[in-house]
């Protein structure tokens, strides 16, 4: 599933297209993804502006002329591709139809943003902008991670006398949002802590020391243009690169990027979902 940088890029990708630009027409081609689309949404989109295109957390969010804002959740396979944009941002034909092609937004400056998603799993709502920040997905939310919200002295006070490992703390978006697998690994191996350490056994410098290597991370991911694993492209339908500057995750058995270690990278289950980490290197 796309985690932050990933999000972030294709919020990125589509601005030129759609902020600012009024949504001539939106065809919704079928009822459902992972939920159902609200009630006549192709109505209450058309006709309306984009007035700020933003994201929170791994959700994108366009907040409409009509006093509404569009959710926008990429789910695992959901992408957004932008085709025929006038600024020569992007390719100038609009590619055929595809069969997975579940919302297309046809925008009036010329550009068609078309959001395809095999799997289904994305999802989209639209919610009153005004208290956006209460709807259920939202309010549950922890800081950005690159935000002022996220800071040493919130991550010492979410982590006191928590038992929970420090890979599941930092995945709960609760405390931290927009972080996901691939990102903690990394910021735990460049902190130097084993993913499977207690969140509250840790002590504050060293979890004050996460907070800038988690922006760190995110930061270099994000000039890469996220990482594509499997399904992700950017917005103009490039892949993201950030996935060559892995230095633990995937890397199961492999070398140790650190100089001088002499250890390979472990892989451990931990929740269901994949940690990699060095343990010559994390402890």
């Amino acid at each position: 599933m796309p985690e932050l940088p990933e999000v972030e890029t294709v919020r990125r990708g589509l601005a030129p297209a759609m902020e600012g630009v009024v949504i001539a027409k939106a065809d919704v081609n079928r009822p459902d993804l992972r939920w159902p689309f609200p009630v006549d949404m192709a109505a209450r989109l058309s006709g309306n502006r984009v007035e700020k295109l933003r994201r929170r957390s791994k959700y994108i969010l366009a907040d409409l002329s009509s006093g509404e804002t569009l959710l926008i959740h990429l789910g695992m396979s959901g992408r957004m591709m932008v085709s025929g944009d006038p600024l020569g941002q992007f390719v100038h034909f609009h590619p055929a139809p595809e069969k997975h092609d579940h919302v297309v937004f046809h925008m009036e400056n010329g550009a068609r943003i078309t959001f395809n998603d095999p799997r289904r799993f994305g999802a989209m709502d639209l919610m009153a902008t005004a208290t956006a920040e209460t709807h259920k997905l939202l309010a549950v939310l922890g800081p950005e991670p690159l935000g002022n919200d996220f800071h040493e002295t919130h991550l010492v006070s979410a982590f006191k006398n928590k038992m929970t490992p420090i890979k599941s703390a930092l995945l709960d978006q609760r405390i931290v949002s927009g972080l996901g697998n691939i990102y903690v690994c990394e910021a735990l191996f460049r902190a130097k802590i084993r993913p499977t350490k207690k969140a509250g056994k840790l002590t504050k410098p060293k979890v004050a020391s996460l907070v800038p290597i988690i922006r760190e991370v995110l930061t270099e991911a994000i000039l890469a243009g996220g990482s594509s694993l499997r399904d992700f492209r950017q917005a103009d339908g490039e892949l993201g690169y950030f996935q060559h500057s892995f230095d633990v995750y995937g890397r199961e058995s492999e070398p140790c990027r650190t100089p001088d270690c002499t250890a390979q990278i472990k892989r451990i289950v931990q929740s269901g979902r994949s940690s990699f980490y060095c343990a010559q290197c994390q402890r």
